[in-house]
Parts: structure tokens; C-alpha cells; sequence
């Protein structure tokens, strides 16, 4: 199988200051889920900012469908079909659902074919639909999260990149984001995700990447990475994964 993106030994932090990212790398595969585990201060927000532009590469390169990426923009890099959903989700709260997921397709100059998305989207999602009319802003977390999400397949993207897609939300809705992602997955979108909850996130995934202090320290199926004896003592506290 043909790799979808490769990340190879890349340096990166923010401004002129110390690097966070100190020869990460990661291997994803078309179709799947990969889940980025890591201590806080690891770099994994970091490099996925890096992946999608948002911070300049010092060292190393970032390949997507064979074409190198460093020194793109990141609006450049979203219409290549790299989308990034920040922790903070960046939904426009004054904005209705119907417009949100609007905005998602700017990059679209075909008006009508916007609409269809849109219309195709509410039906994949019926909260979506039913709270077409609501202000974002109004919506509960675990609705907003999923309008972030929704939002990203207007486009029809190839990688949805997600950062802590779980944070602050309760355990049963967190099920039902992880839900959406596999069902996206399903549909032949590749999910790269960054999960400050290892054992959840790596038991919803198909592939796990370890990384601290910068370094990717390992990466493989997220079976084989919940089950070495390293990830157990470090991230799930020294317990089996059942």
C-alpha cells in the first residue's frame, strides 16, 4: 500500500524560538485512523501545525501524495486535501450551522455545488440538520465538535488532522466522536489524530504513534503499541490494555 503521507526527521517550533519538534516522523496510510500519544509538552499539537503549514519546517520534510509540502501555506496545503480541526475548533459562534458548514467550502467557486454538499452533509448528520437555523455558539460541546468535523467534509479532503477531539467532553459523547471518525474512515478519509487519552484513543484507531520531547519514539498498529510494555508504564499506568 502506498503511503499517503510521510513525515520524515522534521525540526519545527514557534518563531525564532527553541524547537519543539526534534526529529518526529510518522508513516499514514490511506483509510485509517492514526492516533498520536504523548506526555504533555510532547509536540503533538506542534506537529500537526506543522504538517498543515500553520508553522515553518526547520529541518526535514513533510510528503503528501508523493509532493513535497515544506513552505506551503496552510490555505495552499487544505486545497492539496490536508484539513486541521484545532483544539479550539474554530467554528464561528455568531454564525448558524448551515453557514459554518458553508464556510467550510469557501474554497469552492461553485455556489450550487456548495449547496448540494451542504444538503448532503445535514442529511449525514440530522443534529446537523435539525439545528441547521442555531447559532454555533449555543450548540453543547459534543454537537459543536461534530459540526467541526462535519465541516471539514465539505471539501471532500483526503487527511482530516484532529487535535484532542475529546477534550472536555463526557465519556459517551467522546464514543460517538470516535464513532464519526471511524465512519469517515470507512468512507475512505484518512484521520490523524492527537489524543491526550492513550487508551481510548489507541483502542478507536488503526495505527498508534508514540512521541516525546519532539522524537517519535515508535510507531506501529495501535494493537502492538497498546500492548508493548513501554506504553503501559508510561501512559496507561502500568496496567495491561485490555
Amino acid at each position: 500500500m502506498t503511503d499517503l503521507l510521510q513525515v520524515t526527521n522534521i525540526t519545527a517550533g514557534y518563531g525564532d524560538g527553541p524547537a519543539i519538534l526534534d526529529g518526529a516522523h510518522l508513516t499514514v496510510e490511506p483509510g485509517k485512523v492514526h492516533c498520536i500519544i504523548g506526555p504533555n509538552g510532547a509536540g503533538k499539537s506542534t506537529l500537526l501545525k506543522a504538517i498543515c503549514g500553520m508553522l515553518t519546517i526547520r529541518q526535514g520534510d513533510v510528503i503528501f501524495k508523493g509532493e513535497r509540502l515544506n513552505g506551503l501555506r496552510p490555505d495552499q496545503i487544505l486545497r492539496k486535501g490536508i484539513c486541521f480541526v484545532p483544539q479550539e475548533r474554530a467554528l464561528f459562534p455568531k454564525m448558524t450551522v448551515r453557514e459554518n458548514l458553508r464556510m467550510g467550502g469557501f474554497t469552492l467557486d461553485d455556489s450550487h455545488e456548495l449547496d448540494r454538499r451542504v444538503g448532503e452533509i445535514m442529511e449525514r448528520f440530522p443534529i446537523l440538520k435539525e439545528r441547521a437555523d442555531q447559532f454555533a455558539g449555543t450548540m453543547s460541546g459534543g454537537q459543536q465538535q461534530t459540526l467541526a468535523m462535519a465541516r471539514t467534509l465539505i471539501i471532500k479532503p483526503d487527511i482530516i488532522m484532529l487535535d484532542e477531539p475529546s477534550l472536555g467532553l463526557a465519556p459517551k459523547i467522546v464514543q460517538e466522536m470516535f464513532d464519526i471518525m471511524k465512519m469517515i474512515s470507512d468512507e475512505g478519509v484518512t484521520v490523524l489524530l492527537v489524543e491526550q487519552n492513550a487508551l481510548m484513543g489507541l483502542r478507536n484507531s488503526d495505527f498508534g504513534v508514540v512521541l516525546d520531547l519532539g522524537r517519535t519514539l515508535f510507531e506501529g498498529p495501535a494493537p502492538e503499541v497498546l500492548a508493548d510494555p513501554r506504553i503501559q508504564e508510561l501512559y496507561l499506568g502500568g496496567k495491561k490494555a485490555a
